[in-house]
């Protein structure tokens, strides 16, 4: 009796810890009481944004909140609670979403939490292409995937705009405004948006009240007669652009997101998306070239030089335009030097062009969802690899979606562990293959036929190891080796994507009424430009 009662008391005890555990397990509710944001234009170009907001735990444990921001080019100010604490935050930015983690302790259900966040953003104004003479800024205060009950946004202008030369945008009158010292602001404000809520606000003045503002690039200015090359295809693209420059000054697109994922996109274009640095998404469309054989590598020391094979040898570059070759391809190639070298400034621009027009593709869809979708992409050709049948299936496959697989930061390992238990087969048509072969296989048992490559002897199966290395080494050095002077590469990439800081230290600014706060702001130029907008979330 006495060991049945004890048996019994030690179920209760563990039942007790479960209910415990799942107490503490269970899923985070919350909602958003207020999310107030107060912006700052200032004369030099940037803002200054103070985020306000009351979070309140509805279920479970809160430890932390993430507020985007508008640009990759921001400044972290301090962030305090309602009772003037400082509280901890970092940087917590990937990918292209640009964000602040704000640790906020442990919020129990069903406590609320009030704090907020100062940051100083560059590269916020930009050119009013439709009311000439103008700056912009297009400003959407970001959703979260919960209710907010009360939403405002204040804007404070430069001295010296006034009501009588201030636009805003289309059907999006403020709800105030007022004078607060020399400074006139616009108020607005929404309740009870629902979870991925969006509304968008902007505002538009004379360029003489800044000293610095960004301008939208002209592609064919930029870069010249010899993008004729692209004809009619790239006289659509730019007519497409420049008309809608001319469309009434509206809210941006992009920031709305309202058409989802971006399909479509090839494997180097996602190169870009997937936040690969420049010297990569040059050696994608190396290999990009040598997978349909139009060029073949003839040295790689001390930088890689390269022979046009033939159809192409024979072809003017303008015939380039059709299939099976790509705009970057085309680029590419036109960066080519008669030593068979690559030109810096050429390619450079080639990437400053691939970026262009990612991003003009992206206009309207969801970043966030875009990323995902192609991370799942390079998922499913590991996948297709790993489930093969055989060992000449799992080598196609290979073949099939390489330019898939380099996006992978981790496709050594996962290479080697692909052909662990099988070998490599490939075929002598396979250029990317035994270009890394020829150059850097310590000891090479094949001697590639490249200019006749069918008449070429049956090549040797690879193991695995030997496989991975062999390719990783072929993609180090190539990226590292890819141009002679690799500084004034990256020099000629301008702006480069996460440099050429405006912003600084925001200031000390008193706030006294509604002030603040998104959960990401996205904010654009005028009509035509585009802008990458990270959500907000709490865990």
């Amino acid at each position: 009796m006495v060991r049945f009662r004890f048996f019994l008391l030690c179920i209760l005890f563990i039942n007790s810890l479960l209910c415990i555990h799942y107490v503490e397990a269970q899923d985070l509710v919350y909602h958003l009481e207020h999310e107030w944001v107060l912006i700052w234009i200032n004369q030099d170009g940037t803002i200054d944004l103070v985020y306000d907001m009351i979070i309140t735990c509805d279920q479970g444990t809160l430890h932390w909140v993430e507020i985007g921001q508008p640009s990759y080019d921001f400044t972290l100010g301090k962030a305090f609670d309602e009772n003037n604490n400082e509280l901890t935050i970092e940087d917590s930015s990937s990918q292209g979403n640009y964000k602040v983690r704000i640790d906020v302790i442990d919020l129990h259900a069903p406590n609320s939490v009030r704090f907020n966040l100062t940051t100083n953003v560059g590269h916020m104004i930009w050119e009013d292409t439709f009311n000439p003479g103008n700056v912009g800024m297009n400003f959407t205060p970001s959703w979260f995937p919960v209710t907010i009950e009360n939403l405002r946004v204040k804007i404070i202008l430069p001295s010296g705009v006034t009501e009588q030369n201030l636009k805003t945008l289309t059907g999006v009158e403020w709800d105030n405004a007022d004078y607060e010292n020399d400074n006139f602001w616009v108020y607005w404000e929404r309740d009870y948006l629902a979870p991925n809520a969006q509304y968008a606000f902007g505002v538009s003045f004379p360029k003489e009240f800044v000293d610095h503002y960004e301008i939208q690039e002209n592609f064919l200015q930029k870069y010249g007669l010899w993008l004729g090359i692209l004809a009619i295809l790239g006289l659509i693209v730019t007519l497409v652009v420049f008309g809608l420059r001319k469309s009434a000054y509206s809210k941006p697109i992009i920031s709305v997101e309202a058409l989802g994922i971006r399909r479509g996109l090839t494997a180097v274009e996602a190169s870009y998306l997937l936040d690969l640095n420049p010297n990569m998404i040059v050696t994608e469309i190396l290999y990009s070239l040598l997978k349909k054989r139009v060029v073949w590598v003839t040295a790689t020391k001390p930088s890689v030089k390269l022979e046009i094979l033939k159809p192409y040898k024979d072809k003017s570059f303008a015939e380039f335009a059709g299939k099976p070759l790509r705009y970057y391809e085309i680029d590419f190639l036109n960066a080519m030097k008669k030593d068979g070298s690559l030109d810096e400034e050429l390619l450079a621009e080639t990437i400053l062009f691939l970026r262009g027009t990612v991003e003009e593709k992206l206009r309207g869809y969801c970043r966030r969802d875009t990323i995902n979708y192609y991370t799942k992409i390079v998922e499913k050709a590991w996948e297709q690899v790993k489930q093969a049948g055989t060992s000449e299936l799992a080598s196609e496959a290979y073949n099939e979606q390489l330019l898939w697989l380099l996006l992978d930061p981790e496709h050594r390992s996962k290479t080697e562990k692909a052909f662990e238990e099988r070998v490599f087969e490939p075929t002598s048509l396979w250029f990317w293959y035994w270009y890394g072969y020829q150059h850097y296989h310590p000891r090479p048992r094949y001697e590639p036929n490249i200019k006749s490559p069918d008449k070429a002897g049956p090549p040797p199966k690879i193991l695995g190891a030997d496989l991975a290395d062999n390719i990783a080494t072929a993609i180090e050095n190539t990226s590292n080796n890819i141009v002679v002077n690799i500084e004034k590469f990256a020099n000629a990439i301008l702006p480069p994507p996460q440099a050429s800081q405006a912003s600084h230290e925001p200031a000390q600014h008193t706030v006294k009424c509604v002030c603040a706060c998104a959960a990401c702001a996205c904010a654009c130029a005028c009509v035509s430009c585009a802008c990458a907008c990270a959500g907000g979330g709490a865990g």
